[in-house]
């Protein structure tokens, strides 16, 4: 398989990961910032097969990757579904701005990275997330996930290690189990994902833009509707493919990440916003507070799933205080 170092933007769909979890219960998606083209790799660096802004990954998969910022602190961002990197660039921009070097990929499935068959699982997203940090050789880096990519983070870390970790942060993230079970009441019934993928087969573009409603808290009085949020969040989720959109509600419905977050031990900030209806709060950010044993939470009152559109600027700001932390 050759190695194209541009895909034309638009020609697959994913990335936001709870998004999906709460529409079928009146929830919302990770939406994303306006799509502008990535900037190639500075320099070739070694660990794996390399070309313009895509890696090769071993089962042939090429997975998309931007990288912003020439600082040699790094920020390294995992995305939600159905999204891709985009959802990140309003960060990404405030932090190279700020001297950082920021790296962010489009999950397998999603956005311009292949749209292979197999693979779509939360293992293999973790192994193709230590392929693109060991080829772009990235040490002691602070590692950021929203939403699917909080667990993709958390996944990373129980399968690779902390050893190119000196930070993480877990925003509105599906850890540690979205799935209610006996041991996890405050979870969502399997219903509400079986009614995701119902919605997602049935019809996909009109799923996605019902999906930006409680994405961003668009029903919620006095929050101001944007329709360029909305058209940026369809844009990012039909860049999905079908396969990968489907088989991704069950990565981050029905995986838990307990073990994961037991493995973490480096600073850890988990930022949630208490009226996000997407990935509701008590399961997730409160539950995973009580298993990391180096975490901080911080609850952003009224915020939406969408924090990194919705509330940037502050998200930004907490970012940027947060890897600078001794």
């Amino acid at each position: 398989m050759s190695i194209s170092p541009k895909i034309a933007v638009g020609t697959s769909r994913r990335s936001a990961l709870f998004n999906a979890v709460a529409i079928a219960a009146g929830g919302v998606a990770a939406a994303g910032s306006s799509s502008t083209q990535a900037q190639p790799a500075s320099t070739p660096r070694s660990g794996g097969a390399l070309r313009g802004d895509m890696i090769a990954m071993k089962d042939g998969a090429q997975i998309y990757f931007k990288e912003w910022g020439t600082g040699a602190d790094t920020v390294v961002f995992s995305h939600g579904w159905p999204l891709n990197s985009d959802a990140w660039e309003d960060q990404m921009m405030f932090l190279a701005s700020s001297g950082l070097r920021c790296i962010a990929h489009d999950r397998r499935g999603h956005g311009r990275s292949s749209q292979p068959w197999d693979g779509n699982n939360m293992d293999t997203y973790a192994d193709d997330l230590a392929a693109v940090v060991n080829t772009l050789n990235v040490k002691s880096a602070m590692f950021v996930g929203h939403s699917t990519g909080g667990g993709e983070v958390a996944r990373y870390i129980g399968r690779h290690g902390q050893s190119r970790v000196s930070k993480a942060v877990l925003v509105g993230s599906v850890t540690p189990l979205m799935l209610k079970t006996p041991t996890n009441p405050e979870g969502a019934p399997i219903s509400v994902f079986d009614g995701i993928r119902k919605g997602v087969q049935a019809d996909l573009a009109q799923f996605f833009k019902d999906l930006t409603t409680p994405f961003f808290g668009f029903n919620r009085s006095g929050v101001k509707d944007s329709q360029g949020l909305r058209d940026t969040f369809w844009m990012q989720g039909m860049m999905t493919g079908l396969r990968g959109a489907y088989e991704c509600i069950k990565q981050f419905s029905e995986t838990d990440f307990t073990q994961d977050l037991k493995k973490m031990t480096v600073p850890t900030l988990i930022v949630h916003g208490d009226d996000d209806q997407i990935v509701p709060i008590n399961a997730s950010a409160i539950a995973a507070s009580k298993i990391l044993k180096n975490g901080r939470l911080e609850i952003y009152k009224g915020a939406p799933h969408a924090i990194p559109q919705m509330n940037k600027d502050r998200l930004n700001a907490d970012l940027l205080a947060f890897f600078r932390q001794a």
